[in-house]
């Protein structure tokens, strides 16, 4: 039986800030970038109100469907059409000592999302001529997938690495590797995402069904984008000489 003690072995000592022979250094790089929007979207919300319920459910029916097959007769330049929450509820009123019914109020909620900002302008007009129809919006953003990301993240980098050989110069020295690269994207909520919902340009709500001419198009000037990136870099640099 082989009673032989192991020697415990000493954990390496870690250096975050570097030794004399591979010191630290430490950068943060950033990149903003401002660029067009690539889509926008609405909000379109249909209303019905009547004494009875079926007769508001049935123009509820034919008003979405209007403003369904408008959108859609856009085509293309609509990239996605939703429809969200759906309602239709009771509007009480005091009778004598108890409650009755008042009316019945419908409602549909409908996003959707262009990226010919022309079209929107022109859609937008005609949605809000539409009867008992409220228009919001539009809020305009970046695609998820957008390259103007990459573009960020690639210039962050770019960055960091500059600033750090910056400081390696200064010391008379060269960078030698690097340590770490962080994304700080979780840290920032506004990272690569929208920049929040946009001033609401164009709000209509009802509007006359019978007009003899279509309403102008609306002119929407797109609110630029503004996309941040930035990243936490380490890097090691060969001893500097600090001796005059």
């Amino acid at each position: 039986m082989d009673t032989t003690a192991t020697t415990p072995t000493t954990p390496t000592p870690h250096t975050p800030y570097g030794t004399p022979d591979a010191p630290r250094v430490a950068v943060r790089g950033e990149a903003h970038l401002e660029v067009d929007p690539e889509i926008a979207r609405i909000g379109i919300t249909v209303n019905a109100r009547g004494t009875d319920r079926r007769d508001a459910l049935s123009d509820l029916t034919r008003r979405n469907t209007t403003a369904l097959d408008l959108v859609k007769s856009y085509g293309d330049t609509v990239e996605k059409l939703e429809t969200g929450a759906f309602s239709i509820s009771p509007q009480l009123t005091k009778h004598g000592r108890g409650e009755r019914v008042r009316a019945y109020h419908g409602r549909v909620h409908i996003t959707a999302e262009l990226t010919d900002f022309t079209a929107l302008g022109e859609l937008t007009s005609r949605l809000a001529d539409l009867d008992l129809t409220r228009v919001d919006g539009p809020w305009w953003a970046l695609r998820p997938d957008s390259p103007t990301h990459r573009h960020a993240r690639q210039q962050a980098v770019r960055e960091a690495v500059q600033r750090a050989r910056e400081y390696a110069e200064a010391l008379g020295t060269q960078l030698a590797a690097l340590i770490e690269l962080a994304d700080l994207d979780a840290e920032n909520p506004n990272a690569y995402g929208y920049d929040g919902p946009a001033v609401m340009r164009s709000v209509a709500y009802g509007g006359a069904p019978d007009l003899p001419t279509e309403a102008a198009p609306l002119d929407l000037e797109p609110q630029r984008q503004h996309v941040y990136a930035q990243v936490n870099a380490r890097f090691t640099m060969t001893p500097p000489r600090l001796n005059p």
